[in-house]
C-alpha cells in the first residue's frame, strides 16, 4: 500500500501560504504552552505571550470585553427560556429581539436559507440603504461563515484558467487572498501600495499591473480594494474610488470590496469611510461589484462566531444562481454568526432600554483603538531605523524597519525572511507575536512587520518593543 506524503497532495494546496497563523503563530504557542506547563521554571524571558498577529480583540490576553446586547441576544436565542427563567436579568428590547428572531429562524440548531436567514438578510438590506442612500436587494446579499469564506467563494468562481486567470491584489495584502488564488490555481497580480504617501492607492500603479500581467499571458478578472486596509489601515479617498471604478469599467474587472473595517475610523473627520455600493451607484457605473462585511472586526470583535455577509451590485440573476448553487454545497453559514450579523447591522437605537450601555462599551472601544493608534505610532516613529505611518483605520500598525547588514546575512544563513528572523528574536525575547512583512508583500529589499493595536497596557507593550529594537539594532551593528 502507498502512504499518504505531502508529495502526493494536490500541488496547490502544497501552494498556499498564510503568514498570520504561520511560523511565528506556531512558536508562539510553544511559548505559551511552556508557560503554563512549567511554572516559575519555564526559563524564558518573558511570563505571558502577547498575541499581537491577528485581529483577535476577543482572545486571552487581549480581552476586549463582548458587547452586552450582542451576548444578550445570543444567550435567549441558543437558550430561549432564559426569558422565563431569569425575566428581570434582560432588557426588554433584547427580549423584543431575541422572540422576534426567534420566530424566523426557529432554533438555531436547524440549517437555515443557504443564501441565509431571509429576514436577517433584509435587515441587512435596510443597514446598507441607511448608509448608502441606494436600495439594496436581499436576494443578492449572501450570509456567510465571516467575510473570508465569501472572499473564498468569489475568488473561486472567478478563475476560469488555471495559472492564466488573475485577480488584482494590493501589495501588502491580507494574506487570504494569496493563500485562495493559489489554492485556486489562480495568480496574483500585485499592484503597490505608496508608503509615503500613507500606503494611498494609485491608479496608475495598478494600471501598470494590469499591463504587465496581460504581457506575461495573464488575464485579469477582478481588482481587490481592502478599504480601510489591511495591514496598513489606509483609506481610500471618493475621488480616488471613483477613478478605481472607472478603470474596473475600462478592463472589464470585477470590483472586490473588502470593507470589514468600515467602522474602526480613528479620525473620522478627515478620513471618512465611503463605501464603493454608494460610489458605483453615485457614478451610475455598471461595474460588477461584491461588497464584504464581518462581525469579527469593528467594535463586536465577534470573531469565533464566524458571521458575515457580501453584497452583490450589478450581477445578473444568472451568476446570483451560480453563487447560490455554490454556497448550498455547505448548506448554511452558523446561525450564531447569523444572529451576529443581525446585531451589527441592527443595532439598539437610542431611546431603547439597551441603548446607553451599548453606547458606552463601543464609545470605550473606539477611543481606546484611536488611542493606542496614535501612542505606538508616535513611539515607534521615534525610534532610529523605523518609520511608521499613523493609521487612520483598521486595527493594526505596519512600521518599516531598517536591518542591519549583519542581521541580514544571519538570516539568510538561517534560511529565513530577514524580517521574519527579526520577529522571530523579538518573540522570542519579548514573548510579543507579530507577522512579518514578507507575509504580506513588500518591495524588494524593505521590511516591515504588522502589529495589532488592540493590547492593553500600551505603554509596558511598546516599551518592549522599543527595547528590542535598540538591543537588536546594537547586536547586529
Amino acid at each position: 500500500m502507498r502512504p499518504l506524503t505531502v508529495d502526493s497532495l494536490n500541488p496547490a494546496v502544497r501552494s498556499v501560504q498564510y503568514a498570520v497563523r504561520g511560523e511565528l503563530a506556531i512558536k508562539a504557542e510553544e511559548h505559551r504552552v511552556r508557560l503554563k506547563e512549567n511554572g516559575a521554571d519555564h526559563g524564558l524571558p518573558f511570563d505571558r505571550v502577547i498575541s499581537s498577529n491577528i485581529g483577535n480583540p476577543q482572545q486571552k490576553g487581549l480581552d476586549q470585553p463582548p458587547i452586552t446586547f450582542v451576548r444578550q441576544v445570543a444567550a435567549l436565542m441558543e437558550w430561549p427560556d432564559l426569558a422565563k427563567l431569569a425575566p428581570q436579568v434582560f432588557p426588554k428590547d433584547v427580549l423584543a429581539r431575541a422572540k422576534e428572531l426567534h420566530e424566523e429562524t426557529g432554533s438555531i440548531g436547524a440549517y437555515s436559507h443557504s443564501q441565509g436567514v431571509p429576514f436577517i438578510r433584509q435587515n441587512v438590506a435596510r443597514f446598507i440603504s441607511d448608509r448608502d442612500g441606494y436600495p439594496s436587494n436581499p436576494n443578492h446579499i449572501f450570509l456567510t461563515t465571516g467575510a473570508s469564506a465569501g472572499v473564498s467563494l468569489l475568488i473561486s468562481m472567478l478563475i476560469s484558467e488555471p495559472k492564466k486567470s488573475g485577480v488584482l491584489i494590493p501589495i501588502p495584502q491580507y494574506p487570504l487572498y494569496t493563500a485562495t488564488l493559489a489554492q485556486c490555481s489562480g495568480a496574483a497580480i500585485p499592484y503597490h501600495l505608496d508608503e509615503p504617501a500613507e500606503w494611498s492607492t494609485s491608479v496608475d500603479e495598478i494600471r501598470a499591473a494590469i499591463d504587465k500581467a496581460v504581457q506575461d499571458g495573464i488575464e485579469p478578472r477582478a481588482l481587490v480594494i481592502i478599504n480601510p486596509g489591511n495591514p496598513t489601515g489606509a483609506l481610500l479617498n471618493k475621488e480616488t474610488q471613483a477613478e478605481v471604478v472607472k478603470l474596473c469599467e475600462e478592463h472589464s474587472l470585477v470590483l472586490l470590496a473588502d470593507e470589514v473595517y468600515q467602522s474602526n475610523l480613528h479620525r473620522q473627520a478627515t478620513h471618512p469611510f465611503t463605501s464603493f455600493k454608494k460610489v458605483v451607484r453615485d457614478l451610475n457605473s455598471p461595474v460588477p461589484l461584491v461588497s464584504f462585511h464581518s462581525i469579527s472586526k469593528g467594535v463586536t470583535g465577534e470573531c469565533g462566531r464566524r458571521g458575515g455577509y457580501f453584497e452583490c451590485t450589478n450581477l445578473s440573476d444568472d451568476v446570483i444562481a451560480m453563487m447560490y448553487k455554490m454556497v448550498s454545497v455547505t448548506l448554511c453559514p452558523p446561525l450564531q454568526g447569523q444572529i451576529g450579523v443581525d446585531c451589527l447591522v441592527r443595532p439598539p437605537k437610542q431611546g431603547e432600554e439597551s441603548y446607553p450601555l451599548w453606547k458606552e462599551e463601543t464609545d470605550r472601544i473606539h477611543k481606546a483603538l484611536a488611542e493606542r493608534t496614535a501612542t505606538m505610532s508616535a513611539r515607534l516613529n521615534k525610534l532610529p531605523g523605523v518609520s511608521c505611518v499613523d493609521s487612520p483605520g483598521a486595527l493594526y500598525l505596519y512600521p518599516r524597519i531598517e536591518i542591519p547588514e549583519k542581521a541580514i546575512a544571519a538570516a539568510k544563513a538561517a534560511g529565513k525572511e530577514p524580517d521574519a528572523f527579526y520577529a522571530l528574536a523579538l518573540l522570542d525575547a519579548t514573548g510579543i507575536c507579530v507577522v512579518p512583512g514578507s507575509g504580506f508583500g513588500q518591495k524588494e529589499g524593505e521590511y516591515h512587520y504588522r502589529l495589532t493595536c488592540l493590547c492593553p497596557g500600551v505603554d509596558e507593550y511598546v516599551g518592549k518593543l522599543e527595547k528590542f529594537h535598540l538591543d537588536f539594532t546594537k547586536q547586529y551593528s
